[in-house]
């Protein structure tokens, strides 16, 4: 028999202030920084994250979470092994929509566009940002591939510690930068009794079209 968990009853009332069109400033771009100041000033955590979902040429979707490392009006920056199964999937299918939650605000932000590669010069200035840590992870990570244990991956770091007791491991060839550049917004506020507001922006001529759907 079907053990068959019943989640019907969970569920939370939302209960905070309607946005209209007029609200919203011309420029998604622009209101998608608002909302992120707002949970970055209430030190929500994570609030950088972001879903990315990316799909196969045949169309088999797969999401995972994944952290903006910024922004700007070309487009929404991250870094990952491009051998990854996303980065397989970005290559085969350069197109992706990403996901901004943050449940204290009640809020989501849907992107969607095409994505590209960033220039080298700033991988390597963002990888060189980062702490020694993370950098010797990722270069001792072949992402996605199968390892045989823990030991195994702490071995490779250990092994790049020793060659490079410096700390300055280089960055991996395969771990790039990538933008994604919008072609969409939808920016969502929960409400009371489900009546939520949607803002989707649609590219025109002179810039971006705002109009409300219904939730």
């Amino acid at each position: 028999m079907s053990d068959n968990k019943d989640l019907s009853s969970v569920r939370r009332d939302y209960e905070t202030t309607s946005i209209g069109k007029v609200d919203l400033d011309a420029d998604p771009v622009v209101e998608f920084g608002k909302w992120l100041q707002q949970a970055v000033d209430l030190q929500l955590i994570d609030s950088t994250a972001m879903t990315l979902a990316t799909a196969t040429s045949d169309g088999l979707p797969s999401a995972r979470i994944v952290l903006l490392k910024g922004y700007d009006a070309d487009g929404f920056c991250w870094y990952t092994d491009s051998r990854s199964q996303k980065g397989q999937e970005l290559k085969a299918n350069p197109q992706a929509a990403l996901l901004f939650h943050w449940r204290d605000l009640s809020r989501q932000i849907r992107v969607q566009g095409s994505v590209e590669r960033l220039p080298a010069e700033q991988t390597d200035s963002y990888f060189n940002s980062r702490p020694e840590g993370s950098r010797f992870s990722a270069a001792s990570s072949w992402q996605t591939s199968p390892v045989g244990n823990r030991a195994a991956l702490e071995g490779e770091v250990q092994r790049l510690r020793e060659q490079y007791p410096g700390g300055n491991v280089p960055r991996p060839e395969a771990w790039i930068g990538y933008r994604l550049k919008p072609d969409y917004f939808e920016f969502w506020q929960g409400l009371v009794n489900r009546l939520h507001d949607r803002i989707v922006y649609r590219p025109d001529a002179d810039g971006w079209i705002k109009s409300r759907i219904s939730p």
